[in-house]
């Protein structure tokens, strides 16, 4: 059985079992982590990840962080001369983890999300280099009233991820959850 169908059963497992509501935020995140050479996989079976909640009871949500960066880039006035110098758009980086949360919000209020939703992040790894996953997470975790799930392409060792297996890693509260099981 390949690592993804591994970590679907995985998830299957962990979001079967019972909610508290009194969770926190950052107590209500999972991480669905996978190696970053198994994205391509994980998108082909993204659908088995609804199935599986919706089977569980849970709604389901996915908010696809791949083309976010382009989207905030092409409403930019001065896009170009980013462009033509890269190193001046990290003194306006942040305001592109304020268009996603704002666009994440909105999405979430149109959807109508509730206590019983689980709202999956994928596409992570197009923040690589541009923001942390930790920033990310930590901004759009309590606007989630049910769990959040992030699909994270990396690694997860000695409770510290790491993002396409980059930089030194982070330590989070959230639940991870690998093809070998939850933690």
């Amino acid at each position: 059985m390949s690592k993804v169908k591994r970590l679907i059963d995985s998830y299957g497992r962990f979001i079967a079992l019972p909610w508290r509501d009194d969770a926190a935020a950052a107590q209500r995140v999972v991480f669905c982590i996978y190696p970053e050479t198994e994205e391509l996989r994980l998108r082909a079976n993204l659908g088995e990840f609804e199935l599986i909640t919706r089977q569980n009871g849970h709604e389901w949500m996915a908010f696809d962080l791949t083309d976010t960066f382009a989207l905030w880039m092409a409403e930019q006035k001065y896009a170009k001369g980013y462009f033509r110098s890269p190193a001046k758009l990290a003194t306006v980086i942040h305001r592109y983890l304020d268009w996603l949360e704002a666009r994440f919000k909105a999405e979430l209020n149109a959807k109508e999300a509730s206590s019983n939703h689980v709202v999956t992040l994928y596409g992570v790894g197009s923040l690589f280099g541009l923001l942390k996953v930790k920033e990310v997470v930590d901004r759009l975790a309590p606007h989630v009233p049910g769990r959040l799930a992030v699909l994270f392409p990396g690694s997860f060792e000695n409770n510290n991820y790491r993002l396409l297996d980059g930089y030194d890693g982070w330590n989070y509260l959230a639940t991870p959850i690998t093809a070998d099981g939850a933690r």
